[in-house]
């Protein structure tokens, strides 16, 4: 059986929009010295071989080499270089005790944070190098000849160009019904959510959330000081009966009906007119996050619960991480007609309506139809991949298995057994240029059946998807639980 390639074996990524050379091959082997991959006294290739095995210059593998021994990771001499014994967590010397964090943020659980490189099956990351940057490049250039005016704060619910351009969209591609003046621009769909628990909760109240759901959504629930309630989710969506309504009444539900995230169901139509009528009856408002639903796979496109309710209470939120490029930080957040005239003064004071350039130039993006056309032929691209990845799934995945979504967005959900840990493989994986997600990470209230990997295909070429399944196999079974 093969084994899996090393830090000092796997190719280093050509694409387009990849780190330099030596970025990348500086983080991957720092890592690998920090995770245990490459331990101390592990004697590194010398920089000719190296190079070569890359097929990459061997001044970039001496450079990488230096930098390491500076930083003082590697250990140069005539011998060769050897990697050098570092503190392991629990041994370094104890430092002064810092302040705690406030109770609000507390953090939840969340995949460890590296230097951002680029890394295979990564949920949620759209296909950069397909992304069109000459024509945002115009786009640019026309919000640009608006003048030096656009270099200022702004309106603080955005420009009333992209809210318009945002409202039309909306309509005809969501079924969403508002106006511009709902619509608020935000930094993103983070900042959206924590707007909607600044604007319509207090400290000690109640929220639901999915389980498995959105971590996101939770870390706005908690940095809010609200009292989180993980609501399950089955091939319908989210499960809320009358007697949890009765129980534990939520002031905030917050649920993803096109698309749940990262098991994919979509909420059913009875559900979502249950749960429109039970937020009326109980003074609850719903935050529908719509985050990817554009990219639909199979069958109609399914329509905002927003559409059901215009006049009820829900929060639409959207963004364009996903559609356009992740840097981009542009989201939004349609509030219904009962919040506008209470919400203008807090919303004044919370928002300074930066970012005016790039929404100038996405409401002309939007407007001159490219967004449209990006729309296209991104839905035909993560189609064939979302296709491909389950072909791959089958035959390359040799370890008990089985799919959850595959419908919509960017991602698939692959449940394991329980003696296949998640998040053990998806550590392991990070190691070898992999970014998978263990499924239990998106669970508050964790089940044995809350075991798998979410894999991302928007950002990796189906010809990578056999031999990187292959791999994550090997590591699946390398950390598989021996029987009691």
């Amino acid at each position: 059986m093969n084994q899996p390639q090393t830090p000092l074996e796997l190719p280093l990524s050509r694409a387009p929009d990849a780190a330099p050379l030596q970025r990348q091959l500086h983080a991957r082997l720092k890592y690998a010295m920090l995770a245990g991959s490459l331990p101390a006294g592990t004697r590194l290739p010398a920089s000719r071989l190296l190079a070569q095995t890359l097929g990459i210059a061997r001044n970039t593998v001496s450079a990488v080499y230096e930098q390491l021994a500076v930083e003082g990771f590697v250990l140069a001499g005539r011998q060769g270089t050897v990697v050098a014994v570092l503190p392991q967590p629990g041994v370094a010397p104890a430092a002064p005790p810092m302040p705690p964090l406030a109770r609000r943020t507390v953090p939840l659980s969340a995949t460890p944070v590296t230097e951002c490189v680029p890394a295979a099956l990564r949920p949620g990351e759209p296909a950069l190098p397909q992304f069109p940057l000459a024509a945002w490049r115009r786009a640019l250039d026309v919000a640009c000849r608006s003048g030096s005016a656009a270099l200022a704060y702004g309106e603080p619910a955005g420009k009333p160009a992209l809210r318009a351009a945002i409202a039309r969209y909306l309509g005809v591609a969501r079924g969403v019904r508002c106006v511009p003046g709902q619509i608020i621009i935000t930094e993103g769909a983070q900042e959206a959510l924590g707007l909607c628990v600044r604007l319509l909760s207090n400290p000690g109240e109640t929220a639901w959330v999915e389980d498995p759901g959105y971590r996101g959504a939770k870390a706005a629930m908690r940095a809010g000081d609200l009292r989180i309630v993980p609501m399950r989710v089955d091939g319908q969506g989210m499960v809320a009966s009358a007697e949890d309504w009765q129980a534990r009444p939520p002031r905030l539900v917050y649920t993803t009906p096109a698309h749940q995230y990262p098991l994919g169901p979509v909420l059913s139509a009875t559900r979502r007119l249950q749960l429109i009528e039970a937020a009326q009856a109980h003074g609850a408002w719903l935050i529908e996050d719509d985050y990817d639903s554009e990219f639909r796979h199979a069958g109609e496109p399914i329509a905002a619960m927003q559409g059901l309710a215009s006049q009820g209470p829900v929060l639409y939120v959207g963004t364009f991480s996903k559609t356009m490029f992740p840097a981009l930080r542009l989201g939004f957040l349609v509030l219904p007609p009962a919040l506008l005239a209470a919400a203008q003064a807090p919303l004044a004071a919370m928002l300074r309506g930066g970012h005016r350039l790039e929404q100038l130039a996405m409401a002309h993006f939007i407007d001159s139809g490219q967004y449209a056309r990006h729309l296209g032929r991104m839905r035909r691209l993560y189609r064939e991949r979302q296709q491909a990845l389950r072909a791959a799934l089958a035959q390359s995945f040799d370890v008990p298995h089985s799919i959850e979504g595959g419908h919509c967005g960017l991602h698939l959900t692959v449940r394991l057994p329980p003696d296949f840990p998640d998040a053990a493989i998806a550590g392991a994986a990070r190691a070898y240029g992999l970014a998978p997600t263990a499924l239990s990470s998106f669970a508050l209230a964790a089940t044995p059946a809350d075991n798998g990997l979410v894999l991302g295909y928007g950002n990796t070429a189906p010809g990578l998807y056999a031999p990187l399944l292959r791999r994550l196999a090997q590591l699946a079974r390398a950390a598989r639980r021996m029987p009691v």
